[in-house]
């Protein structure tokens, strides 16, 4: 009790400082889990078939809603690599041979999700544009990658999402289309926003006239 008496300040003081580094921990703790939840979420998968034919989703798994700007498909080849946007679509309309003009373009609710046409059909639209020929396209293990740019809440960088896909097109239907990560790449940090943002600048300057 005597060295208890003695060293009572310091002690204080000690406890003082324990007490604040646990303060700081659990702040921690709780900021973490705020900054966590404040992250946008942006998954991209395959649905509804095998290979080719399956349809491309994208998921908003995010606490608020998004606003989807473009939506761009990459083909790598090991020549170069071919990309477009692929946020509008056209569609059939009632009448025979009308076509309509759709755009997946807009807000996402968050637990929402849409799909983007099957990944064969995104793969005829690159070819299409880019008059890319059969024996290109033939070759084993071409990457097709598929690119999401957002606007989340109220920040004003915009974020994205990617994921690539190893493309077989002579193999089986169910070997044909592969993802070469078990998850989609979140694009939430400063310097992925950065790149997103020149993303979004190149698709915008290729639409000027």
């Amino acid at each position: 009790m005597e060295w208890l008496n003695e060293n009572a300040q310091a002690i204080s003081a000690i406890g003082s400082i324990l007490t604040l580094f646990v303060w700081m921990f659990y702040a921690q703790l709780l900021y973490n889990g705020y900054a966590r939840q404040r992250r946008p979420r942006i998954i991209i998968n395959r649905g509804k078939g095998v290979g080719l034919d399956a349809l491309c989703l994208v998921s908003n798994m995010s606490n608020e809603a998004i606003y989807i700007q473009h939506l761009v498909a990459v083909l790598h080849t090991p020549e170069r690599s071919y990309e477009l946007d692929i946020v509008e679509y056209q569609q059939q309309g009632d009448e025979e041979d009308e076509v309509a003009y759709r755009t997946h373009q807009g807000p996402l609710g968050s637990g929402n999700y849409i799909h983007i046409q099957s990944f064969a059909s995104i793969l005829k639209r690159l070819t299409e544009h880019w008059d890319i020929k059969d024996d290109v396209i033939k070759q084993p293990d071409l990457q097709l990658e598929i690119r999401v740019i957002a606007i989340y809440g109220s920040e004003d960088m915009p974020t994205g999402a990617t994921r690539s896909f190893y493309m077989n097109y002579q193999a089986d239907p169910v070997r044909q289309l592969s993802p070469i990560h078990a998850d989609t790449h979140r694009m939430n940090s400063r310097r992925d926003r950065k790149r997103v943002l020149k993303w979004a600048k190149d698709i915008e300057i290729h639409k000027a006239p």
